[in-house]
């Protein structure tokens, strides 16, 4: 009978103040995706950085007659110069190996890189590309001595450390997951006060039922109840909502991605599942705690 009467009452509270009900649920659900989107951004950042940086190296480009750089000349490298680079190479402090790609190998990686790209295949030869060392080190981090070592040498064109180039794409993405985390946090607050404001009217509206309850004895915590569960009630099917929009999520945006420069570093169902299973139950605890707030401290029992 008691249960009955909770029940009714919640779906009475739910019925009478539908728009504030809908606004709760939609601030919720935009609130919890937004904060599982960071927490799924946090969990491929961090993944990507694993499989990402064990595998930088640093290209060292080498001269060919159309090099610009001062230190070419105008002159392809000799192989004498190319023998001795590698030779230098081999011996700076924290290279684990040297690979010389030559124009060949160059123009392969090429066409798997751009393979998308019919236009510009079409457009470039064997002969556009340069030759290269392909430096790979023994920790990612230490990469300035062999900056330092290759830098002016005769014959080479250019040197690109990968973890500069991978550490801006990273630092993007830092900055997307601190954005959605603020986003979210803002949600969070503006559902908390939704929620305060439609317990405090739901209140008011039903003041004289509550009275009465309190006249015949019933306790605090059973009239709270009611209001409590329409809390919960909203914060769960707004967490139901936010749980589509991390489905959706996965499958449109972090499945596109991984195909670009997550190869290797999918982010999981397993990973999506924890982040919607947090998000669920925080957007629950919090519409709790914010109607069970509010009471407290609004309504007169």
């Amino acid at each position: 009978m008691r249960a009955n009467f909770i029940f009714s009452e919640v779906w009475i509270g739910l019925r009478r103040n539908l728009t504030m009900t809908i606004a709760v649920v939609i601030t919720v659900a935009v609130g919890m995706a937004m904060l599982g989107v960071g927490l799924m951004i946090n969990a491929q950042v961090g993944m990507m950085k694993d499989f990402w940086y064990d595998k930088v190296e640093i290209s060292v480009f080498l001269c060919d007659k159309t090099s610009p750089a001062e230190s070419c000349g105008g002159k392809a490298i000799t192989p004498q110069q190319t023998a001795a680079l590698k030779d230098k190479l081999l011996k700076t402090t924290g290279v684990a190996d040297v690979i010389y790609e030559d124009q060949t190998q160059a123009y392969e990686n090429f066409k798997q890189t751009y393979a998308s790209n019919k236009a510009l295949l079409a457009a470039t030869t064997v002969k556009d590309m340069p030759t290269s060392f392909r430096v790979k080190l023994k920790d990612p981090d230490i990469y300035q001595p062999v900056i330092q070592a290759m830098q002016g040498q005769q014959g080479v064109s250019q040197v690109i450390n990968q973890k500069e180039l991978i550490g801006k794409f990273f630092g993007m993405l830092d900055t997307l997951r601190s954005g959605a985390l603020t986003v979210a946090i803002i949600l969070v607050l503006a559902a908390a006060l939704l929620i305060g404001n439609t317990v405090r009217l739901s209140a008011f509206n039903r003041r004289r039922e509550t009275g009465i309850m309190r006249l015949v004895g019933a306790s605090n915590l059973y009239i709270q109840l009611p209001f409590v569960m329409e809390g919960m009630i909203a914060g769960l099917i707004g967490g139901v909502l936010a749980a589509v929009m991390l489905i959706v999520a996965k499958v449109f945006m972090f499945e596109e991605l991984s195909r670009f420069v997550a190869i290797g570093a999918e982010l999981g169902w397993d990973q999506v599942a924890q982040a919607i299973t947090l998000t669920m139950v925080i957007g629950v605890v919090i519409c709790v705690l914010a109607s069970f707030v509010t009471l407290r401290r609004y309504l007169r029992v």
